[in-house]
């Protein structure tokens, strides 16, 4: 067994701008494991939102994790170790989905087959941060000409209050009108309950498919009021980091967001899509700062989930991976072995 680690900064097309700040250029860590002839590849992208604030931190605490042995161990009893002694999750998904890869590798099946799932039917939002009207007007068409893109998602929460949300979200529906795309909206937390109120009832008149954590991670207590009478189905994102947490909340939203980094792999989030399933929720799946070996890894689920927003690979100039091009609107796993995804090896020796 050997396991290497590639550091490697990705570079965005555009800033993306959310209700907490604006997300620039990262450094993520890619983890490749090598056992008997085959290869799993990793990706870990770090966050101070979920334990680890920089690439140091996360190769630091998954050095520290394999030191303590991981051979002849099963994956999920590897994951359940590492949740117990508090590894981040967004630096263990890179192991986990390395793990993943190369058990589907020597099992010569694509990773979405391995775990029993269809090719995925729906399409990918792509996301526009909070922005100006003038930005949202020159940036829609850069999002969007030449593409298949079906659905966008609107970021809103904008901190210069509800009325900038407005004049943004006119904007783009404006911008959109002769592509025929979709509108979704995630507030990322930016509104309290009565701004949440007014601007569900105003996004619903507009036709927004769903709102996304509309409150604030730590304000479910608020959710039994948001969820009574609401004219769009709600979904939390922030709010729900593991399958547990499902059981706090399940009775008063429509569905779950995962995301691998939040959950620490795909060993969690088969778990969430189990435990929303069994409490009547659909489920979405998102990303953050990654490339296309953890979007890979992210589409393998996607034939068993109901919104998909796995674009942020779409955003790299360029994109250090290979692995899930969008087909017809649709962030595609490939037909290969594995997940599909892997760092192109010009970028293996960059800082």
């Amino acid at each position: 067994m050997e396991i290497t680690f590639y550091r490697v900064r990705l570079k965005k097309r555009f800033p993306l701008a959310i209700s907490r700040g604006i997300k620039y250029d990262s450094e993520n860590l890619f983890i490749r494991y090598e056992k008997d002839g085959f290869e799993g590849w990793g990706e870990s992208a770090p966050g101070d939102t979920e334990g680890a604030d920089s690439v140091e931190v996360v190769q630091d605490a998954l050095e520290k994790f394999i030191s303590t042995g991981i051979s002849g161990h099963s994956i999920q009893s590897l994951y359940d170790r590492a949740k117990e002694i508090n590894v981040p999750p967004c630096a263990y998904v890179g192991l986990d989905t390395a793990l993943w890869d190369w058990t589907a590798k020597k099992a010569g099946l694509p990773l979405y087959q391995l775990l029993g799932f269809a090719k995925p039917h729906q399409p990918t939002s792509v996301t526009i941060g909070i922005n100006t009207p003038e930005i949202v007007k020159e940036r829609i068409p850069l999002l969007l000409d030449g593409t298949t893109v079906k659905s966008l998602k609107i970021k809103l929460g904008s901190p210069e209050g509800i009325e900038a949300d407005k004049l943004m979200f006119n904007q783009v529906v404006e911008s959109t009108q002769k592509y025929k795309v979709k509108i979704r909206v995630d507030a990322n937390g930016g509104w309290d309950v009565n701004q949440a109120k007014l601007m569900m009832h105003w996004l619903a008149d507009r036709g927004v498919d769903y709102i996304e954590q509309p409150l604030k991670e730590g304000e479910e207590k608020y959710l039994k009021e948001l969820f009574k009478n609401r004219p769009i189905p709600i979904y939390l994102d922030e709010s729900c980091r593991f399958s547990e947490n499902i059981t706090k909340f399940y009775n008063y939203v429509d569905g779950v967001n995962m995301k691998l980094m939040k959950c620490g792999g795909i060993t969690e989030a088969l778990r969430i899509i189990g435990t929303a399933r069994a409490h009547g929720l659909k489920t979405m799946i998102g990303c953050m700062s990654e490339s296309s070996v953890a979007i890979a890894a992210a589409a393998s689920l996607t034939g068993g989930i109901d919104h998909i927003d796995l674009d942020s690979h779409y955003n790299l100039d360029p994109d250090p991976s290979r692995g899930a091009p969008m087909v017809d609107g649709i962030t595609m796993p490939q037909e290969v072995p594995g997940h599909g995804g892997e760092l192109k090896k010009e970028f293996y020796a960059r800082p």
